[in-house]
């Protein structure tokens, strides 16, 4: 065998050499020594300029090649996009919800490749790889000093298993390392401690790249930092030395101008932006944010926008690297040599400094005047739905009656203002139990909070003022959670002065109110302490409850039976109020209709309210000391009174501290969680870890490469509408015990009590692929409507008989989709889903493609896919299909009992037209034009390999 020609790189002469700090030497690929052979660089924006740094350092002749470096150098801002970029991160983040399947596939590989007598250890990352658990504590206690103790127990008790898991992971792999949990949000360690600026590897800097399994990835953006979040399907390719491919895109340039108001959060901005950029349609574009308003945003207020990349559809929310820049990175912590090559590499790259108009060419350019946003909220639905403060009791009572099309509620308007009486019973119900404490671990001293089961009906008169009543419109959550907002001091701060002012005039909120303070780090807690607000959110309620993800994921935990009962037998339209990013239907709590995002004072505000339909622009939040009425404006902080404490939030010290502890000191608990051995996992029996079935029948052979079966005689799983989340097709959230998720759980001996979430258990598939559609709000509007208009909510659909049972007089049957999937899949017959526009919106859930692929279904036929969702199906192995403009199901006027097929190009070119042919019940045909939503030549690879899974396990073992 000849020995190999070593490639020539073909733009050597871009290897530069600059000075990372006084007296010292390093190398770099020079965008601009590129920029003298392609003089469009110097105009590109600078997300662009990064990607394009990766694609020219990458360049080897085969995966990445001259063409390549070319054709980006020469991007243009409004040409076709057919260009395919494979992007080589630097890194991979995950959040344990995502990670721990991730992980179970790596095992999975590593346990096919022994049975194949191959090496193991051949299925090894690439590239380091952070996974941070915060995503499993509950806020099933709030309200006291103790309660992050007690939630931390239990979530280490319900989650041993995964741990265990996780712990094998570490010792396995030597490129996986994990932040335990009790350090804080994914996003927030990322920003604060896990990104580093620049990288060195033998002399040579590059910059800080990155992919991670979760939408919010983004958030890094807020650093100069290019990445964005994937499904866990396409963070294994990366992670095992694939490249992110992706089509050239789009880049819109926002110009923010002016400054922000007094009284005008971070969060108010950023409903603005998501409103602005939702309706200029920036699916699948990069956004990158330039101007004189730009570069006055904080760092945190930057990555606060970053952060709502999903929400407002972007690959990205770019910032560019500046002096707020630096001073983040020194106020957090890192070192000085760091600091110096950070800046270094940026400006001799030409990248640092935030644009002004005309420096750089975008697509389309969008400018919003920061003097123009008013305080806002987003609901009571979708994170895009803006409301002005001022407007929102009066946009609730609108909803209240509106049908369900039309985002409404459709309840009777007589309803709005009845109340009703929550009458507990005698007997308390179980509490989730806290079992002895590990040797070592510390002890816990707080009582269990009880809450005990009710009787709920209507008064027959007004209940005396000592009893509960419940209403439409009452806030039963208020929670300052998620990532975007419990790390930025100024609207954290905020809270704390408003609690402050409140706690002074006399101002309580009502204890059947769960009230809940989980931040994104450990230095939130550190400087709201310091200031002396801490102890004025806790006589508030707002004690700390967790460092993680809580009630934005789903972890909200149960309300008291009370209020459960008298919600639901009076079906009432009752509100949390949160901080989040998300407020997708039955996300927050599956019995809370209405859930509105809100900056974290707002939050305050509203528990101290009680009720979203007082408006705080008018009516007084609370009556505070003698009975005095008490105004929004009198308790709400100024500009200066927040300055004045801003200090108190960067100290690079504690930083430095608090995750030097990560390695040295994870916490008792941790350590207690035993961990096997071994290069393979050994799969023991578990509820929560099982060998995903995505190897079997795998061999090294490839599959034949000739044109895609088509999919025939398909039957119609699901007719759904707009805006179907990945909450919908895959829930984080409670498990039912009537579910088929549940009555699995049950069957394997576990309690109701035990569940856990679905978020949690997905690293089983036999869980897993039963929750798939399986969100109490979903409607499949194959199920016909109701005498009064409203659609049966639940995942159901009607299975279709065969044509030998419908000969005997049989009719089609309503299942839980699960159901209906196996009996589709044991009589052999291929589904379909057909879907409205935004399908796929919301997180980026692995398992919403992977549960949709073991559920049978081949095909997703929708008017628009959110990018990451998309991606995901062409992973799994599933087509998706997007209808021509003006065509839909509902223009096709299907009903759920044709069938259906679908005949792709038969090679497969990406974006081609497919054909679609309908066969109604009576015999009736009809054929319309859909477009192959495989976009790029190595999806049409992973879809012929039968995923992208197999397709990367077969290179790695066949390397």
């Amino acid at each position: 065998m000849n020995a190999p020609t070593r490639f020539a790189h073909p733009f050597a002469h871009t290897l530069k050499t600059f000075n990372p700090s006084a007296g010292k030497s390093g190398r770099l690929y020079s965008l601009p020594a590129l920029a003298r052979e392609f003089p469009n660089v110097q105009r590109l924006p600078q997300a662009i300029r990064i990607v394009l740094e990766s694609v020219l350092r990458h360049c080897d002749g085969e995966r990445v090649t001259r063409e390549h470096v070319q054709q980006l150098a020469n991007w243009w801002p409004n040409a076709p996009r057919t260009d395919e970029i494979p992007f080589t991160v630097a890194r991979v983040v995950l959040q344990d919800f995502t990670g721990v399947p991730l992980l179970a596939d790596l095992a999975a590989m590593r346990s096919t490749a022994e049975r194949l007598g191959q090496d193991p250890k051949k299925i090894e990352p690439l590239v380091p790889v952070d996974l941070v658990v915060d995503h499993s504590v509950m806020v099933d206690h709030y309200g006291t000093k103790n309660a992050l103790d007690l939630n931390m127990k239990l979530e280490f008790q319900r989650n041993r298993e995964r741990y265990g898991f996780m712990k094998w992971g570490m010792q396995a792999f030597d490129t996986f390392g994990v932040v335990p949990p009790g350090f804080g949000i994914v996003h927030q360690v990322n920003l604060e401690y896990l990104a580093r600026g620049v990288h060195m590897k033998g002399g040579l800097y590059y910059p800080d790249t990155l992919v991670g399994t979760d939408s919010h990835t983004t958030m890094i953006n807020g650093i100069g930092v290019v990445g964005w979040g994937v499904g866990g399907i396409e963070a294994e390719a990366a992670m095992l030395g694939q490249p992110v491919y992706f089509l050239t895109p789009d880049v819109v340039g926002f110009e923010l101008t002016g400054r922000l108001r007094g009284g005008v959060t971070a969060t108010d901005l950023v409903l603005t932006v998501t409103e602005i950029l939702r309706q200029h349609k920036v699916v699948g574009k990069f956004v990158e944010f330039f101007g004189e308003g730009t570069a006055s945003l904080t760092l945190p207020d930057r990555a606060t926008i970053a952060n709502m990349a999903p929400e407002y559809g972007a690959t990205m929310g770019f910032f560019p690297v500046d002096e707020k820049t630096i001073d983040y990175f020194r106020g957090t912590g890192r070192s000085k040599a760091e600091i110096e090559a950070f800046e270094a590499y940026f400006r001799a790259q030409g990248l640092f400094g935030v644009p002004r108009r005309g420096d750089i060419d975008y697509s389309q350019v969008v400018t919003l005047d920061l003097g123009k946003v008013t305080p806002s909220l987003a609901g009571p639905k979708r994170p895009q739905d803006r409301i002005e403060l001022g407007k929102v009791a009066e946009q609730f009572c609108t909803l209240f009656s509106l049908p369900s099309a039309q985002n409404g509620f459709n309840r009777p308007a007589e309803l709005l203002h009845t109340r009703y009486l929550a009458e507990p019973e005698a007997s308390p119900p179980p509490t989730p139990e806290v079992k002895p404490t590990p040797e070592g671990a510390p002890r816990y001293e707080a009582e269990m909070v009880s809450n005990r089961p009710v009787r709920a009906k209507a008064p027959a008169a007004p209940a005396p003022e000592t009893q509960l009543t419940i209403g439409n419109g009452d806030v039963l959550i208020a929670a300052i959670t998620s990532c975007t907002n419990t790390s930025n001091p100024g609207v954290l701060l905020a809270a704390g002065l408003l609690a402050k002012k409140a706690v002074e005039k006399g101002l309580k909120v009502k204890p059947h109110i769960k009230t809940s303070l989980a931040p994104g780090s450990r230095i939130v807690t550190e400087y709201l302490s310091k200031t002396g607000l801490l102890p004025y959110l806790e006589k508030l309620g707002f004690a700390l409850a967790g460092y993680g993800c809580t009630t934005c994921i789903g972890n909200a935990g149960d309300l008291a039976p009370e209020l459960n009962a008298v919600i639901v037998e009076n079906d009432l339209v009752c509100a949390a109020v949160l901080s989040g990013n998300r407020n997708f239907e039955a996300r927050i709590h599956p019995n809370l209709k209405a859930n509105f995002l809100a900056s974290p004072p707002l939050v305050v505000a509203y528990a101290i309210a009680g009720n979203v339909m007082i408006d705080l622009m008018s009516q007084p939040v609370g009556q505070g000391k003698g009975g005095k009425p008490v105004y929004l404006g009198d308790i709400w902080p100024s500009s200066d009174e927040i300055h004045a404490l801003m200090k108190s939030a960067m100290n690079g010290k504690a930083y430095r501290d608090n995750y030097a502890l990560v390695k040295s000191e994870p916490g008792a608990l941790w350590e207690a969680i035993p961990g096997t051995r071994g290069t393979t996992y050994d799969w023991p029996a578990s509820t929560y870890i099982a060998e995903p079935p995505f190897f079997e029948g795998f061999t090294l052979a490839e599959r034949e490469q000739a044109a895609p079966v088509a999919v025939k005689g398909a039957r119609i799983m699901a007719l759904f509408g707009d805006s179907i989340t990945t909450d919908h097709i895959s829930p984080a959230g409670n498990i039912k015990a009537s579910s088929p998720a549940g009555q699995w759980l049950q069957a394997q001996r576990v309690l109701p009590a035990d569940f856990n979430s679905y978020g949690a258990r997905r690293g089983h598939h036999e869980v897993m692929m039963r929750g798939t559609f399986a969100n109490v709000r979903i409607k499949n509007l194959m199920i016909p409507a109701r005498p009064d208009g409203s659609r049966e909510e639940g995942g159901v659909t009607l299975h279709q008989p065969t044509p030998a049972a419908r000969a005997t007089g049989a009719r089609p049957e309503k299942l839980p989709i699960y159901d209906a999937a196996m009996r589709y899949i044991a009589e052999g017959v291929p589904t379909v889903i057909f879907a409205g526009e935004e399908y796929g919106t919301g997180s980026s859930r692995d398992w919403a493609a992977k549960g949709t692929q073991l559920l049978g279904i081949k095909a997703v036929i929708a008017r628009s896919f959110e990018r990451i969702h998309r991606s995901n199906l062409v992973g799994m192995g599933v087509l998706p299909l997007q209808f021509k403009p003006g065509d839909s199901w509902e223009s096709l006027g299907l009903r759920g009992d044709e069938t259906v097929e679908v005949l792709p190009d038969p090679g497969l070119r990406p974006q081609s037209e497919a054909r679609l042919v309908i066969t109604s019940a009576d015999g009736q045909r009809r054929e319309v034009a859909v477009t192959l939503r495989i976009d790029t030549p190595v999806e049409v690879d992973y879809y012929r390999a039968g995923g992208i899974l197999p397709y990367v396990l077969r290179q790695l073992l066949t390397a």
